[in-house]
Formats: structure tokens, C-alpha cells, sequence
């Protein structure tokens, strides 16, 4: 009787440092959402001033998401993600010497190009390290551990800064710690393939799926840009970020000036809408994956997005036009996790489309979902100091949540985009 050897679980330790990393790239963006109104204070800061913050770090964000995703594609993620993990972190710290206006600009400039490594890195390495199968649920895994980071960085944060003895200055020094460690320990432990780890066995080769390396191809340009489905994919993740971004930046100043709370009330019902996120992007991950298994990708990727989308623009736009504080603050929670359902899928879509250059096709989507990201902090403050209305801008966010449902319906995610043949196969 022969026994079959045992897949390894290296792969698992793949995941696990994804989610970590995830978990700490919310932990150092998310922070400044809390710490808002006493920089204000400090530096002098208008609504329509702090809003330029915001979208400075989304901005470069979506700038650099598509050169962040090809150097994931040519390099490999081991040097990438150690490079940007350890440079957003610096920037952290950075963040807490801060002077004035000009300075935060630029520091949160800065900051965002070197946060915009993380997905494009992470879905390289899924890429060569996960089956084909497990991709949907890996991402919804990944976004939702990012979420549940970024909802604790708020109470801890709204914690800190009613302490004795803290300042927001010192909170971006202390955050920008974990990612260093996190650096370090990928860069001894990681490596771009799975065929190149001591670690892994036959067996989970197998399992994986994962063909040997091969000469990384140039990318197709053409294909790309022509290619439907990504560019549905790219608004579609426009209109999904846009609203994702007000619970990232503006919700706790909303809940403390808008609806009345205080600073530790607005501490706990500012994670709700986070952790309601974590939960829609980790179910729809994993519905995702099964809607695929019974019915294909086209429809198994889709009919998440389709369902989440409209009803999350009803919950919005009954946050926003209800007069009770506490049902505003659980409808917008709500809302935020059902605009999730399209978020884990859209990923596990560019890798299923987009193949050896997953980097560059995921970079491209995210580039236009920070960009929608970019705008959203933006129009909110300069709505504030044009009109004094919060409902102004969060009403576009209903909007756009039925665009994005709108564009999942020509999404195709079981046709990849046609690459060309090496030189040498074509000859054959």
C-alpha cells in the first residue's frame, strides 16, 4: 500500500502574512480619520484643507497602483511588498512631525505611493501561491482583515488620544512600528515561487496548481486597454471606493458634528461600518468561490455585486434622511457592508482575466477605485465649507453604488484577456 504524501501548508503562511499585512496598511491610513479633528486644531486646518489631506494619499494611491503592479509582475512580490511596507511605515512616522498644510500634503502623498504596492504585491503572490479556487475567498480574507484593522484602529485610536500623556503626534509614531517587523519577517521567510520553498512539498505543487516559472512576457498594452471587462471592472471600482472612502476619512467627524455624539460614542460607531465591510467582503469572497464551483466564473463573480450594490444605495440613503442619530449610524454601517459584496470578487475577476500580469490588471482597478477615493474626502469638505451639507456629497455615494451594480452585468471574468504566444511556441 502506497501513501500518498501530505500537501505542505505553506501556503497558508502566504495568507496569513497577507492578512497581516492588510491588517497593518489600514491600521497606519485609518488613523488620521480619528486623530482629523485635533490636527485641525493644532494646524489651523478648514474642512476643505483636510480634505485635500485625504485625497493627497488616495490620489498617489491610484497614481502608482498600475507601476506597483508591474513591478510585482517583473520583480516578484518578496522585494516589492518588503520595499513598500517598509517605506509607507517611515511615512507614518513622518506623518506625526507634520508643520502645517504644505507638509502633510506632501508627507500623505508620499505615504499613499508607497501604500499602493500592497494589493497589486498581494495579488501576485495569490497568484503563484493559491489554487484558482481558493482566490475569491483569500481576497475577501485579506480586505476584511484590513477592514477589522482599520475598525479597531479607531476605538484604539479614540482611546489613545483621550489618555493622559498622548498626542496625535505619538500615535503615528507608535503606529508605524508594526510594519517594520512585518518587513523583516517576509523578507526572510518569503519567496516569489512556490517552487523555490524549502517548505513546500510535491504534493501542494500539486494542490496549487501553480505551473514552474517561466520568463516574465511583456505586458500586452493593447489587449488590456481594449479588453470590456477590465475596463467595467475599472468603473465599477470607481463607484464602489468613492462611498468606500467616506468611512475610511469623514465618518467620525460626521457622527461627532452631524449627528452629536461624543468622542467615545463616535470611537465605537465609527467601526461599526468597518466591521460591517470586513463582514460583507469575507462572505462574498467565499460566496463568490462557490458561485463559481456550481455555475462558472462569469455569473459566479457577478451575482455577489448585483445583489450587494442596490441594496446598499437604499441603506445610504436612508442613513442620510433619517433624523435619529443611532439608526443613521447602523444604516450607514449596513449600507457599507452590503457595497462590499462587489469588492472580493472584482479581485478574484482580474486574476481569473488577467493571468502572468494579475499585477498590472489589479493595479489598473485600483487605480480608478482610489481615484473615485480620491474624490469622495474632496467633494465632502469642500461641501462643508460651500453649503455646510453633509447630504450633498453622501447622496452621490447612493448614486455610484447603482452605477457599480450596473457594470458587474458585462463583466465576463471566464474570458481572459488573449496574451501573445512566445516567439518560440508560435514558430512550433
Amino acid at each position: 500500500m502506497v501513501l500518498r504524501e501530505r500537501p505542505s501548508r505553506a501556503r497558508h503562511v502566504v495568507l496569513g502574512f497577507a492578512l497581516l499585512a492588510t491588517a497593518i496598511s489600514y491600521l497606519d491610513r485609518i488613523c488620521i480619520s480619528m486623530t482629523a479633528p485635533f490636527m485641525q486644531a493644532e494646524l489651523g486646518l478648514n474642512d476643505a484643507q483636510m480634505g485635500l489631506v485625504f485625497s493627497a494619499f488616495t490620489l498617489a494611491y491610484a497614481l502608482f497602483e498600475v507601476p506597483a503592479g508591474w513591478l510585482a509582475d517583473r520583480f516578484g512580490p518578496r522585494w516589492m511588498m518588503t520595499r513598500v511596507v517598509v517605506w509607507w511605515s517611515l511615512f507614518t512616522a513622518l506623518t506625526g512631525l507634520a508643520g502645517g498644510l504644505a507638509s502633510l500634503l506632501v508627507l500623505r502623498f508620499l505615504f499613499g505611493a508607497g501604500e499602493a504596492g500592497v494589493f497589486p504585491g498581494i495579488s501576485r503572490a495569490f497568484s503563484r501561491w493559491l489554487p484558482a479556487t481558493a482566490r475569491g475567498n483569500a481576497f475577501g480574507l485579506a480586505i476584511m482583515t484590513g477592514l477589522v484593522g482599520g475598525a479597531l484602529t479607531q476605538k484604539l485610536t479614540a482611546h489613545l488620544l483621550s489618555a493622559e500623556g498622548w498626542h496625535w503626534r505619538t500615535v503615528f509614531f507608535v503606529y508605524a512600528l508594526p510594519g517594520l517587523v512585518w518587513a523583516a519577517a517576509w523578507f526572510a521567510w518569503f519567496r516569489d515561487d512556490p517552487h523555490h520553498h524549502r517548505g513546500v512539498n510535491a504534493a501542494e505543487l500539486a494542490l496549487i496548481g501553480s505551473p514552474p516559472p517561466e520568463r516574465h512576457r511583456g505586458v500586452p498594452w493593447r489587449a488590456l486597454l481594449s479588453n470590456r471587462s477590465l475596463l467595467l471592472l475599472c468603473v465599477m471600482y470607481f463607484s464602489v471606493i468613492y462611498g468606500w472612502y467616506f468611512f475610511l476619512t469623514w465618518m467620525p467627524k460626521y457622527l461627532l458634528e452631524a449627528r452629536g455624539f461624543d468622542l467615545k460614542a463616535t470611537g465605537w460607531l465609527a467601526m461599526l461600518p468597518l466591521l460591517a465591510m470586513a463582514c460583507g467582503v469575507a462572505a462574498a469572497g467565499a460566496l463568490s468561490d462557490r458561485l463559481v464551483a456550481r455555475w462558472g466564473r462569469r455569473w459566479g463573480r457577478r451575482l455577489p455585486g448585483l445583489l450587494g450594490l442596490p441594496l446598499a444605495a437604499g441603506f445610504i440613503v436612508v442613513a442620510i434622511l433619517t433624523p435619529e442619530a443611532r439608526t443613521s449610524a447602523f444604516c450607514f454601517a449596513a449600507g457599507a457592508g452590503l457595497a462590499t459584496f462587489g469588492v472580493a470578487p472584482a479581485w478574484a475577476a482580474c486574476l481569473d482575466i488577467g493571468g502572468p500580469h494579475a499585477g498590472v490588471v489589479t493595479g489598473a482597478m485600483n487605480t480608478f477605485g482610489n481615484l473615485g477615493g480620491t474624490t469622495l474626502p474632496l467633494l465632502v469638505g469642500l461641501c462643508l465649507d460651500w453649503w455646510n451639507s453633509w447630504n450633498i456629497s453622501l447622496l452621490t455615494v447612493a448614486g455610484f453604488y447603482l452605477v457599480s451594480a450596473l457594470c458587474w452585468l458585462g463583466i465576463r471574468a471566464d474570458e481572459p484577456i488573449r496574451l501573445k504566444q512566445p516567439r518560440t511556441e508560435m514558430a512550433g
